[in-house]
């Protein structure tokens, strides 16, 4: 695997350092959707309306961009259409409606920190599934990160945790580890452009229908939403999830990816979790207690550890763009290949 350091190296200094931005900027927009859905479900919306407004939003953003990446190449779609609509269901519906009914029940950081072990369980995946053995620095990965779990979930203390609000998060983290290894695959043929756009399309869809015929919760209000505090239109906090924590986030984790590399641009992805852990506190006041801080810390310590020890050509472990739910796309960038579609 090449190291962070090459990759560095590669880049001229101002690429990178607009590179970085555009990260943060990615990181920290995919980072305020949490809290955004909490003020939401608090004013009396359900996940399911939030979640819907969010993909739909972003999908309608996202369509021209998709459609301009298929150019030449519409005749994918027939054979793709079952890929795109189980990306749809699974890596964007489920995902993203399961972190929103988990921040019901516990506060935002905890439940992006136990989405984030998804790295974790894509590479046990890849064990069982492809007998991807993996290495000694993955398993003591996972094991750091096992243990900063148990420190968010402040399980040592005894602190009551919603056990609800646990299996709704480790829905999403199955749901990520999903979209991780659906993005992995690239038989289909579809760029990931076109991929995202039309998951989030049918993601989108998908949960429409649900709520039409009841098997999903669907409900919205107009009553404003508190935010820091503050008494804020509702409209607002749903433009916003899909402007800013969906498709801006989007658009600048790609153009990160082109200046970054894959690898560079996956570690800096990971400060997602630090910005959901901010935003909750500014918005939410949710203050987390030191012992879910140092939790938290070992999580990304040990989500960074698997990654390094990924084997070498570990089609899991090369991100693409496109990817859903809490995690950010500079999480998961093209390889050199496929960034030559998006450019």
């Amino acid at each position: 695997m090449t190291s962070l350091t090459d990759d560095i190296r590669v880049q001229p200094a101002s690429r990178l350092a607009s590179g970085l931005g555009l990260a943060a900027v990615s990181s920290a927009a995919f980072g305020l959707s949490g809290p955004l859905a909490k003020g939401l479900l608090d004013a009396g919306w359900t996940a399911g309306a939030a979640v819907t407004a969010r993909v739909l939003i972003a999908a309608a953003v996202l369509a021209l961009p998709g459609a301009l990446a298929m150019r030449g190449r519409w005749n994918l779609v027939p054979r793709s259409l079952g890929t795109i609509v189980a990306y749809g269901a699974i890596a964007v519906a489920g995902c993203q409606l399961a972190f929103f009914n988990a921040v019901g029940y516990m506060p935002v950081g905890v439940a992006l920190l136990i989405e984030f072990t998804s790295p974790v369980a894509v590479i046990g995946w890849m064990w069982l599934r492809h007998k991807q053995r993996p290495t000694v620095k993955t398993v003591f990965g996972a094991a750091v990160a096992a243990v900063g779990l148990v420190f968010v979930l402040d399980l040592i203390s005894g602190a009551a945790i919603d056990p609800i609000g646990v299996l709704w998060a480790l829905g999403a983290m199955a749901g990520a580890a999903v979209y991780w290894i659906m993005s992995a695959e690239e038989g289909h043929g579809l760029p990931p452009l076109a991929l995202a756009a039309g998951g989030l399309l049918f993601g989108g869809m998908i949960l429409m229908l649900s709520g039409l015929i009841g098997i999903v919760p669907f409900a919205a209000t107009t009553s404003n939403v508190i935010l820091a505090g503050a008494s804020v239109p509702w409209w607002v906090s749903i433009a916003l999830l899909g402007v800013v924590t969906a498709a801006l986030a989007y658009v600048c984790g790609i153009a990160a990816i082109r200046r970054l590399g894959s690898r560079l641009a996956s570690f800096v992805g990971l400060t997602e979790v630090l910005s959901a852990l901010v935003f909750a506190w500014l918005l939410l006041g949710e203050t987390p207690r030191l012992v879910q801080v140092c939790g938290g810390g070992l999580i990304l310590l040990g989500v960074v550890i698997v990654k390094l020890g990924e084997p070498k050509g570990d089609p899991a472990g090369a991100g693409h763009d496109g990817c859903v739910g809490g995690i950010s796309p500079v999480a998961c960038a093209p390889e050199p290949a496929e960034r030559k579609v998006l450019e």
